[in-house]
């Protein structure tokens, strides 16, 4: 696992790097009609971001297990011209704080090992209060950044992902590759959904209120096995087969004599070989043309470990009726040309004015689309 985190590490600081004056937004391909800005800039290490009621945008961040630079943000936008104004440093040198989510005035993050809470946040941006800890939860450095939402069952949803690239931990602590959710003060902890290797993404439907997540597949089966996976819960306590299966129907070389792949729920969609999909959201926005409400929008990472690499762009997965995948394909591409990634999205957020947001921790940027009206 060392060395896994090494050459992750080394092909990281291989990427190319601009000032935020020097984005080569024009790389950027979008279908007709779209158009692609920065929102913010100057975020180290942008990652999750949630909205306040009141408009205030909350961004966490990481930086590959080091505490330095890694600080949660509020994202001011005070003239209401769809650009920040300013920058906020909220809490920082926390131990990969990935994960926030909003509650009732307060600010929750999580960092790898606890989930924090910021009473009445938003009176006090510019004078923090200290954290009250909510929750104690498995930290291990391998897949333990953390995403977080609130969902609509007023709960708190926290998953803890797999120590490892592969191993069987469920007899050791079941809460291993899973998703866990809570009460608000971090009480009634129940799992949601088994056998998830890492999920740092999720949404609920807008209309079922079913749980969808993504999670990224193992790796060291070579560039194009497995794929990434988006998954619907539409049981809590569903079984999605890591360690035994990957993605529906690829038993695991080490574990896969222990479960059939039968015994386990599929994906909703796979998604590309180690594009490391990360958030996702429903688009719940009047902005976008009708053929995208309610369909979901994922942030494709980027590969670390294949010969050629794919991902670092924002992909689209269209529903039918019935809630059922029916097309998987890029909505923003060009962070990654040839073979150098000059950005890498992280986290997607639907707009009050329907435009969609995404973060970019390798430029700390977070880029608004938009789309003009009467545009087909």
């Amino acid at each position: 696992m060392k060395k896994l985190v090494l050459v992750a590490l080394l092909m990281a600081s291989q990427a190319l790097v601009y000032s935020a004056d020097e984005l080569p937004l024009e790389q950027i391909t979008l279908p007709a009609g779209f158009t692609i800005d920065v929102y913010a800039s100057d975020i180290p290490f942008a990652r999750e971001m949630v909205l306040s009621p009141s408009g205030t945008l909350f961004v966490g961040s990481r930086n590959f297990g080091k505490k330095e630079g890694t600080n949660v943000y509020a994202v001011l936008d005070t003239d209401q011209d769809q650009k920040a104004d300013e920058v906020l440093i909220i809490a920082s040198n926390l131990l990969s704080p990935n994960g926030v989510a909003f509650h009732n005035d307060a600010l929750y993050v999580a960092q790898q090992n606890q989930i924090l809470r910021f009473d009445d946040i938003e009176t006090k941006l510019k004078n923090p209060p200290e954290p009250v800890v909510v929750a104690e939860v498995p930290g291990e450095p391998a897949h333990g950044w953390k995403f977080i939402a609130f969902g609509p069952d007023g709960k708190l949803y926290v998953p803890v992902g797999a120590p490892c690239n592969v191993c069987n931990r469920r007899d050791d602590d079941p809460r291993f590759a899973t998703v866990l959710r809570m009460n608000p003060d971090g009480s009634d902890v129940e799992i949601v959904a088994h056998g998830v290797r890492n999920s740092v993404g999720f949404d609920w439907h807008p209309v079922t209120e079913e749980f969808w997540f993504t999670s990224n597949g193992r790796d060291m089966l070579g560039d194009n096995l497995p794929p990434d996976t988006l998954n619907r819960v539409s049981t809590v306590g569903m079984d999605f087969g890591f360690p035994f299966c990957h993605a529906g129907d690829l038993p695991d070389p080490e574990f896969g004599h222990i479960h059939s792949c039968g015994d386990f729920t599929p994906p909703a969609q796979k998604l590309g070989p180690h594009v490391a999909s990360l958030g996702m959201t429903f688009y719940t926005g009047a902005m976008f043309p009708s053929k995208y409400r309610n369909q979901i929008f994922i942030a494709e990472h980027g590969s670390w470990n294949r010969s050629q690499k794919i991902g670092y762009r924002v992909t689209l997965v269209q529903l039918d009726m019935n809630s059922e995948a029916i097309s998987y394909e890029p909505f923003a591409e060009g962070w990654l040309n040839g073979q150098d990634n000059w950005g890498r999205p992280v986290d997607v957020l639907v707009m009050p004015d329907g435009a969609l947001l995404v973060s970019d921790d390798q430029t700390g940027t977070i880029y608004r689309i938009s789309y003009a009206r009467g545009n087909s």
